[in-house]
This record gives structure tokens, sequence and C-alpha cells, in this order.
């Protein structure tokens, strides 16, 4: 995969060096008279280099913004319905874990950790080539259990021994309605909002608002499809469905609970891999996973809660 920020840093660094040649007026106007004689045209190659110096000051303001400040990202796929659909298209705060290296995301300047209830983009532990978004569950020291059957979270703070295992987070839940949401399974194991033509099977959601502390959001319940439990990270020590999250490290999960991939399957995230909060959605197209957009969702542009 190509790595976007440093085909950004490489044409920020050409376009400033244009720049600099253009400043200082080099070549000079005789070595230009002598190279258009011999080799190139005098106005295509002094236009050339107008052009690439004027762009320096675009492209350094748009390198240094999404490397340090905010990062566009798409959503790709249901795992955060309702909070985030398909044809999102989000801005991230990059410096709200940190100001980084944005070649190789090394802390530059520690600031703020990931809380409880943050929506995250992350770089996916065991594929970092890709970048994952879901809701921070647990922290460091975090004792996490989740009832499949229920569907409901069990945290308790700073676990580290029996003795702090005592003092549960407090977490309630809403009663359970109906939402207007659809997952379709397709023929190549994709999900959509709404019934395509090459459905497999289906099921209808359900909703509910869950608070975590003191943040609440709305999460989304299969009424058919459950979680594959056998299929759960099982963490040496702990019984299956039950994690201890270790220093430096988060357990997150999307709050379409029976249509994501998460920590529940695949661990916790490292610090180091987070990239940013998500806090705006700029711009939402009507579409469904892999399908060109049919409209735009205008009432969802604003900030995310």
């Amino acid at each position: 995969m190509v790595n976007f920020s440093l085909v950004l840093l490489f044409i920020t660094l050409f376009t400033g060096i244009i720049w600099i040649i253009n400043y200082f007026n080099w070549p000079s106007q005789n070595s230009i008279e002598i190279l258009d004689k011999k080799i190139i045209n005098l106005n295509i190659f002094k236009k050339t280099i107008q052009f690439l110096a004027s762009i320096f000051p675009t492209v350094m303001i748009v390198f240094v913004f999404r490397s340090f400040f905010y990062e566009p990202f798409q959503i790709p796929s249901g795992s955060m319905m309702p909070t985030l659909l398909i044809g999102d298209f989000i801005l991230v705060k990059k410096f709200a874990y940190g100001i980084k290296n944005p070649i190789n995301q090394n802390m530059l300047i520690s600031t703020y950790k990931p809380k409880r209830g943050d929506i995250a983009v992350f770089q996916y532990p065991k594929e970092p080539t890709l970048n994952y978004i879901k809701r921070v569950i647990s922290i460091p020291g975090d004792k996490i259990t989740y009832n499949a059957f229920s569907k409901t979270l069990k945290i308790i703070p700073a676990c580290k021994n029996q003795k702090n295992c005592n003092n549960l987070l407090q977490i309630t839940y809403t009663n359970i309605k109906p939402s207007n949401f659809f997952q379709t399974f397709s023929k190549d194991n994709n999900f959509y909002q709404n019934f395509e033509s090459e459905i497999v099977d289906s099921s209808i959601f359900n909703t509910r608002k869950e608070t975590i502390g003191k943040i609440t959001h709305d999460i989304l319940i299969s009424k058919t499809i459950g979680d594959q439990v056998d299929l759960y990270y099982h963490q040496p020590g702990q019984p299956q469905a039950t994690w201890i999250v270790p220093e430096g490290q988060y357990f997150v999960m999307g709050d379409n609970r029976d249509n994501s991939s998460d920590s529940r399957y695949w661990g916790f995230v490292p610090e180091r891999n987070f990239i940013g909060k998500a806090v705006f959605i700029w711009m939402s197209f009507e579409k469904q996973e892999n399908m060109w957009p049919t409209g735009i969702r205008l009432n969802r542009i604003g900030s995310i809660e």
C-alpha cells in the first residue's frame, strides 16, 4: 500500500526546492539562454519553474495540516453504525493523542491519551498498513467482560490484582427497540444498509443506548446473528470473553456489535498505533459498501458524538 504521507512529503520537498531556485533566480538568465539554444524552449522552462514554485505554499500547508492537525478519512464499512455510516467523510484530530512523525508515527510531543468512549482511528495491529476506526471501550488496567448473549459489558477499572477487582464501572443500557438499519450479506461477504440484488441472507437490527461512565452512544444489535464466541481472542490466564488490558494498550469495539471485527477477535491496540480522534463529519454520501454514491446526506454533516 502506498504511504500517502511519504508521497506528500516528497512532493513538498520537490516543490520547495523549485521554489528556492525560482526565488534566487537560478539558473541565471545567461545559462538559461545557453540551455535554450541547445536543449529546451525557454518559455516552457520558465513557466514550468514558476508553476511548480507557485504550488509549493499550498502543498506545504496541506502537508502540515494533514500531518499534525486534521486528516480526512472515509468510512468504508458498517462496523460503526449507527454512529458512522458507509459514505461518511470524517475529520480526524491528529494531535488528540500526541504530535507524531508523519512518516513513521514516532511520538514527538505527548499530549493526551485515548479515553473510554473516544471514536479513534488507528493502525490495525495485525496489518499496520490498514487503518481501522472503532470506539475505545477499555483503557490500560481495565478488566472487561462481554456477555455475548445479553450483549452487555462489564468493566472493572484498575484491576491489576484481585484486591482491586471489586469496583465496577457504571454501565447502563436503555430498553431494546427496533431500528431502520439492515445488515445484508452478499456473495462476497460485504455488509450493506439496504437490500441488494445479490442477497444471501439479511437481518434487521435492534438498537439501544449504552452509557459507559459519562459517555452515552447508540449501538446496534442483530436480531438473528450472534457473536462467534469460539473465535474470540483468548488472553492467557483469563476465561473466555474476559480480558485485562495491558499497560500501553487499549480494547476497542464497533458500535455495530454484531458486525465488527474488533478487540474481541484480534486483541488489543497498542498506544503507538493510534492516529487520532474522529471529531467531525464534513460530507456524507448515500452509498453502500463497494457501490457508487446515490445521493448526499446533508443532515449528517456536523460534530461526531
